[in-house]
């Protein structure tokens, strides 16, 4: 069975994009969103949540990111999902 990684979030920035440069000059940009959901609970009280997901623009991409975007402003990203893991020493 082939396999499938493939992600589409939409939400608002939580801050200003910030634009890095890898050792070899790749550009990488680093983004924080908030994506919200609203939906009415079984009591029938309107609900909502909140999800955090920090995201990553590489390239020209990341380039368009940093110059024209902005804390608050919306954005949809389209990728894929990776975990990144730390363990505390």
């Amino acid at each position: 069975m082939p396999n499938l990684n493939k992600v589409i979030v939409m939400g608002n920035l939580t801050r200003d994009p910030e634009l890095r440069q890898t050792p070899n000059n790749t550009d990488v940009c680093q983004i924080g969103m908030a994506i919200n959901r609203n939906y009415t609970d079984g009591g029938g009280e309107k609900q909502q949540e909140t999800t955090f997901v920090d995201a990553e623009a590489w390239g020209k991409t990341g380039e368009v990111i940093n110059q024209y975007l902005h804390k608050g402003d919306p954005i949809l990203v389209e990728g894929r999902l990776k975990f990144d893991q730390w363990q505390d020493q």
